[in-house]
C-alpha cells in the first residue's frame, strides 16, 4: 500500500491541531509537461524545503516536487521538539567514531538548532519557538545515568545549559510522580512544526524556487524525475522523502524504514495546565516507544505516544495515546480529546541518519529517527553546500551511514514489527 495515501486524503492535511492553527498556503500547481532545472528536489518537508531554499539563495534554478501538500508529512505533524545532539548519544558516537568526530557531530547538531532559530528570525516565521526540553527517566538507575551524562556533556562538550534533574526537580517541572529524574536542556526548544514548514515554503518561493504539489514521483533515473503528468530534467536530483520514500531507490529503502507515531491534543486546560507543566517546556521520556509532550499556545496538552509498524494507523488513535498519557497524568482522565492524528517517520537500524549519494548526480538525506526538526533542516544546508562543491559537512554525516535492515523484501517489515513489539513489551514490564 502507498503510504502517501494509506491514512490521508489526497491533497489534504490531516485534521491536527497544527493544521487547525496554521494559515495554509494557496495550492501550488501540479507538474505537467517538460521542465528543466539545475536541481530537482523531491519532497517538500524540512529537508526538501531547506535544500531548495539554500540552493536558490546560492543562485541555483530549483524545482521542488511534492506528492501531497507542502509540509504534509512528518514535518507538518511531529512533536515540535528541537533537541540537542544526534539521535545516538555522544558516548556511543565516541565509541564508534572517536572523540574527534563525535565532537564534530555534536557541533553539527548545535549548528542545526542555530539554523532553525536563524531561519525563523530571518524569514519572520510565526513558529512559536520556546526554549527548553526536559528528558525524564522511568527508573532510578536511568535517572542516575542521565545525570552523569548531563555532567559529561557540560564537562566535555561545553553544554553548560544542560543540567541534571533529581526526582523532586523533575516533579516540580512536569507535575508527575512517574519519573525518577533526568536532565533539563535550556539550549534546546520546541516550535509549531507546520507553521515552520509553511514559512520555509514561503521563503523558498520568494527565493525563486518553483514548487509543484500533488505530483507523485514514480521514477528518477538518468537525470530525469518523472511524475504521472510531467517530468523534470535536472543536473542534480535530491531525494528528501524520509518515511515516504517507498521504493524510489533500493539503496535508501534498505536503510530507511517507515514507522507510524501518534499525537493527541486535549481541550484547553486553562488553570489546570499548571498541573501538567510549570514551565513552557517540552518533555520526552526514556521509554523505547517514547512519550513526548508539551503545552500548546492555547494551553492544550499535546501528547505523543504509541507506534505502529504496518501501513495503516490504528482505528482509534485517541485510545492508543490516551493510555500512556494517563500513566503520566492520571488526573487528566476526565479531559476531552479534541484532536488525534498520526504521522510516518523514517528510522534506521543505528538511529543515525542516512546521508548518501546513491548514484552520480543523485543525493539523499533521510532516516532522522524522530530527531529530525533541526537535523532535517540542517541537512538542506549540507546538501546545498555539497552540490556547490563544499562536501565536508555532508561527508561527515555520510561517515555515520547506517547499515541495511535485516531481511529482504516483504519480510523486512514483519521482522521489524516483531523486534519493535519486543522492546515495547520491555517498556510495559519496566525492564
Amino acid at each position: 500500500m502507498n503510504l502517501l495515501y494509506a491514512n490521508d486524503r489526497r491533497g489534504e492535511y490531516p485534521e491536527s491541531w497544527y493544521a487547525a492553527t496554521a494559515t495554509p498556503l494557496d495550492p501550488f500547481p501540479e507538474l505537467r509537461g517538460e521542465t528543466r532545472a539545475d536541481v530537482c528536489v523531491v519532497g517538500a518537508g524540512y529537508t526538501g524545503l531547506s535544500t531548495a531554499l539554500h540552493l536558490a539563495q546560492a543562485g541555483a534554478d530549483v524545482v521542488l516536487i511534492e506528492a501531497q501538500r507542502v509540509g504534509f508529512g512528518a514535518s507538518g505533524r511531529n512533536g515540535g521538539q528541537v533537541g540537542s545532539g544526534q539521535r545516538k548519544d555522544q558516548e556511543a558516537l565516541e565509541s564508534s567514531y572517536g572523540l574527534g568526530d563525535a565532537k564534530k557531530l555534536w557541533q553539527v547538531a548545535e549548528d542545526a538548532k542555530a539554523l532553525v532559530k536563524l531561519l525563523i528570525e530571518e524569514h519572520k516565521i510565526d513558529a512559536a519557538w520556546r526554549d527548553g526540553v526536559a528528558e525524564v527517566d522511568w527508573t532510578a538507575k536511568g535517572a542516575a545515568e542521565t545525570a552523569r551524562y548531563a555532567e559529561k556533556l557540560s564537562r566535555d562538550y561545553g553544554a553548560t545549559q544542560i543540567e541534571p534533574l533529581d526526582r523532586d526537580g523533575a516533579r516540580a517541572l512536569i507535575g508527575s510522580d512517574a519519573y525518577h529524574g533526568g536532565l533539563m536542556d535550556w539550549s534546546a526548544g520546541h516550535l509549531h512544526p507546520m507553521r515552520f514548514a509553511l514559512g520555509l515554503a514561503q521563503a523558498a518561493l520568494a527565493a525563486g524556487v518553483r514548487i509543484f504539489e500533488r505530483s507523485e514521483v514514480h521514477d528518477l533515473r538518468g537525470g530525469v524525475v518523472r511524475t504521472g503528468k510531467g517530468h523534470v530534467t535536472a543536473d542534480q536530483i535530491v531525494m528528501a522523502c524520509n518515511g515516504y520514500h517507498g521504493q524510489l531507490n533500493p539503496k535508501v529503502a534498505a536503510r530507511v524504514l517507515p514507522i507510524n507515531n501518534f499525537i493527541i491534543a486535549t481541550e484547553p486546560l486553562g488553570d489546570r495546565a499548571a498541573t501538567v507543566l510549570t514551565r513552557d517546556i517540552a518533555v520526552a521520556d526514556s521509554k523505547f516507544v517514547i512519550n513526548y509532550w508539551r503545552l500548546s499556545e492555547d494551553k492544550r496538552l499535546l501528547f505523543g505516544g504509541g507506534e505502529s509498524y504496518g501501513d495503516r494507523f490504528p482505528q482509534d488513535i485517541t485510545a492508543t495515546v490516551r493510555k500512556p498519557m494517563l500513566q503520566v497524568y492520571p488526573h487528566l482522565a476526565d479531559v476531552r480529546i479534541d484532536y488525534a492524528w498520526g504521522g510516518t517517520v523514517g528510522i534506521t537500524p543505528s538511529r543515525m541518519p542516512d546521508f548518501s549519494r546513491p548514484a552520480p548526480g543523485l543525493w539523499s538525506a533521510a532516516g532522522y529517527s524522530g530527531h529530525g526538526v533541526a537535523l532535517a533542516t540542517f541537512a538542506g544546508k549540507l546538501l546545498s553546500d555539497a552540490i556547490h562543491g563544499d562536501t565536508a559537512g555532508f561527508d561527515l554525516m555520510a561517515k555515520t551511514r547506517p547499515p541495511a535492515f535485516p531481511g529482504l523484501g516483504l519480510m523486512r517489515s514483519p521482522l521489524l514489527a516483531l523486534a519493535m513489539s519486543w522492546y515495547a513489551l520491555r517498556d510495559r514490564l519496566g525492564v
